[in-house]
C-alpha cells in the first residue's frame, strides 16, 4: 500500500482494502491487529485513518495486544482522534479476548502440570498492577472445583491467613490445592515472604491430609514453581 493510499479516507480506498469489506471477503483472520481494531472505533482523525491510528497507537505498546490491555482509559484518551467511547470500546475487546480463554481454560479443567496452572491463571492475572493470591482446589483427578482470590493489594506472607484457604477446602472438599500469586514486576523470582507463605500453607495442608500440589509465581509470559523446582 503507498503512502498516498494511507493518507486518503478508509471510504476512498479499493474495496477490498477497507477493514469490513476485507473481513467479509477473506475473513477475520486475514485481518491485521490494527484492522480489526479499527473496525471497532470505526473512524480516525482528518489526517489519519483509523487503521493508521490504531497502527500507531500499537507501535506504541510494541505490538503487542497484552501491552494494549494493559492501558488505562487515560492512556488511550491522549491520543488525537480517541475519545471516552473509543477509549472504552478498545479496553472492552481486550477484556473479552481475556474471558474467551478464561472461558477455554475452563472447559478443559484439568491442571496436569505448571504450565496447565499457568495457561489458567495468566488471563485472571496478567494485567493487574497489584499484587493478588488465589487459591486452586481441585479433586484427585486433578480437576478444579473451584478457584478463590484470597488476598489483594500490597503482598507479604503475613497479608494470607491459612485459616480460610484450609477452611475452605475443606468445605470443598478438595483433595489437592494448588496457591498461585503474581509478581506485576515482571519478575518470577520467589522472595523469602513468598517462601514462608508456601511453608505455612503446606504445614497445615499436611495436618488435613489435603496436598498442596503447587505454588506458582506467575508474570507475563513466564512463571515460576515450587513444585517444578522441587521445593515442595
Amino acid at each position: 500500500m503507498t503512502l498516498e493510499k494511507q493518507r486518503i479516507s478508509i471510504n476512498h480506498w479499493a474495496e477490498e482494502d477497507r477493514p469490513r469489506e476485507k473481513m467479509a471477503l477473506k475473513g477475520a483472520e486475514a485481518l491485521s491487529d490494527a484492522e480489526l481494531l479499527a473496525i471497532l472505533i470505526g473512524s480516525g482523525t482528518r489526517d489519519e485513518s483509523a487503521v493508521e491510528l490504531m497502527r500507531r497507537i500499537l507501535a506504541d505498546c510494541n505490538n503487542n495486544l497484552n501491552t494494549l490491555g494493559k492501558k488505562g482509559i487515560e492512556d488511550l484518551c491522549s491520543y488525537k482522534g480517541v475519545g471516552l467511547a473509543k477509549a472504552i470500546t478498545i479496553l472492552a475487546a481486550c477484556e473479552l479476548g481475556k474471558r474467551r480463554k478464561m472461558t477455554e481454560m475452563e472447559e478443559r479443567l484439568r491442571l496436569a502440570s505448571s504450565g496447565d496452572i499457568y495457561e489458567y491463571m495468566l488471563p485472571r492475572m496478567q494485567d493487574l498492577p497489584h499484587e493478588e493470591c488465589w487459591i486452586i482446589m481441585l479433586n484427585n483427578n486433578l480437576r478444579v472445583i473451584e478457584t478463590q482470590r484470597v488476598s489483594q493489594g500490597g503482598w507479604n506472607e503475613t497479608l494470607v491467613d491459612v485459616r480460610p484457604i484450609l477452611r475452605e477446602a475443606l468445605l470443598k472438599r478438595a483433595s489437592l490445592l494448588i496457591l498461585c500469586h503474581n509478581h506485576p514486576s515482571g519478575s518470577v523470582r520467589p522472595s523469602r515472604d513468598d517462601d514462608r507463605l508456601t511453608e505455612r500453607v503446606k504445614k497445615a495442608c499436611d495436618v488435613m491430609n489435603i496436598k498442596l500440589l503447587d505454588h506458582l509465581v506467575v508474570a507475563d509470559g513466564a512463571y515460576y514453581s515450587y513444585n517444578d523446582e522441587g521445593r515442595l
